[in-house]
């Protein structure tokens, strides 16, 4: 067969792949548990629902503008007024089909075959993919202390000729670290300096603990006029515990985003109706469903962050943010993929390898799921790695014997 070499570059997504063989190993009757999940467990506001609902009900169901539907973009002017302290015009944004969109939209309007995006260590899974599929190289950096706090000078120094932009990602996925506010000040003077776009991936910004605020890059961007190069990610997803429904944002200046409208029209038409209508209600609507979901992921996190304190040779460091932790296993493997691939088949945990995020030796374990999921999944990991452990672990009435040293 035929193909791009663009097309041949593209892997597959580690995490929906994961995704895939827990909801296969589940139906056949297996007690998998998914620690490598990317969508809390809470359900979708009320007023989603009804919103969603009553069109599908009327029967009227028609396009879309290619940029979001009216009642969809002013809730997400007044969302960024409220958040960011900024009131953008409706020509300044734009609807999607997720998140993930509004920035595949973004990269295709901004770069040409070759350029180069920056972005911190670790990553997103489909930073990389996404700007290998417009042509252009992604650069990767990772801080110099190998934490997960990156400084100014690791993004200045790979700064060159064809640096064309920079992804921000924070709290990011998947170490759950938040930025601290004067590195993405600095971020944002060095890009205004150098003429360079900075994609703001805020899709956790609410989803933050122990007292934090979300970081605004407005507050520190000098230029506010339409020729300004900073570009707000945002969506439902994550804060609305609205995955499914895929409907996420770009906010930019006018130009930029009347060229997204035109590769997304052409590309998909814009968002399903329904679905625009139901976020638009879930923005508009009581927000008591993300600050509850914020104290059950806060919760969640701390006893993750229990559990993984008294797994001798694993080291973490504290999410602030997201429902994701990064933990370092290397001491009992350094592969990641070899570590993750073990763990499911002794005793059927899922978790996401680190390689897969720009870090080898790491697992990512997610807590949006159940307290119950969290210390049963922690429990089973330490028992397949801990060489001291006894000899049979029980999962349910099922008896698991270690067969391996």
């Amino acid at each position: 067969m035929s193909l791009s070499l663009i097309a041949k570059s593209i892997g597959e997504s580690a995490t929906l792949k994961l995704n895939e063989v827990a909801a296969i190993l589940r139906a056949k009757g297996d007690p998998v548990i998914h620690l490598g999940g990317g969508e809390p467990k809470g359900k979708a506001p009320l007023d989603a629902i009804l919103a969603a609902t009553s069109l599908v009900n009327s029967g009227e169901v028609r396009y879309t503008p290619p940029d979001g539907i009216p009642k969809l973009k002013q809730a997400i002017i007044r969302y960024t007024e409220d958040f960011y302290g900024w009131r953008p015009a409706p020509e300044n944004v734009m609807a999607s089909g997720g998140a993930k969109q509004a920035i595949m939209s973004a990269l295709h309007a901004i770069l040409d075959p070759q350029e180069e995006v920056i972005f911190p260590a670790p990553y997103w899974v489909s930073y990389p993919e996404m700007v290998k599929l417009v042509g252009a190289v992604p650069v990767p950096v990772e801080p110099e202390d190998g934490s997960f706090i990156p400084r100014i000078q690791d993004i200045e120094q790979v700064i060159g000729s064809y640096t064309k932009a920079v992804i921000l990602n924070s709290p990011n996925n998947p170490s759950g670290a938040v930025y601290p506010a004067e590195f993405i000040k600095d971020v944002v003077e060095l890009c205004e300096k150098r003429g360079l776009y900075l994609i703001m991936d805020d899709i956790y910004h609410r989803l933050i603990y122990d007292g934090r605020k979300p970081v605004n890059s407005y507050d520190f961007a000098k230029d506010r006029t339409d020729n300004s190069k900073l570009i707000i990610i945002n969506g439902v997803s994550k804060q609305y515990a609205m995955t499914g429904f895929r409907i996420g944002w770009a906010v930019a200046n006018t130009k930029l985003i009347e060229v997204m409208t035109n590769i997304q029209g052409h590309e998909t038409s814009g968002p399903s109706a329904v679905l625009q209508h139901a976020a638009a209600a879930a923005i508009n609507g009581v927000q008591s469903s993300v600050d509850s979901l914020c104290t059950t992921l806060e919760n969640n996190r701390n006893v993750l962050i229990q559990e993984l304190k008294a797994f001798d040779g694993v080291r973490l460091e504290e999410p602030g943010g997201t429902f994701y932790s990064f933990p370092d296993f290397s001491h009992y493997d350094k592969n990641s993929v070899r570590l993750s691939e073990f763990l499911l088949d002794k005793v059927q945990v899922v978790t996401v390898p680190g390689i897969e995020f720009g870090k080898e030796g790491h697992l990512r374990l997610s807590f949006c799921g159940s307290i119950k999921d969290i210390t049963e999944g922690i429990e089973r990991i330490k028992w397949a790695l801990d060489p001291n452990a006894p000899n049979e672990l029980y999962i349910g009435e099922r008896k698991l014997v270690r067969d391996w040293s």
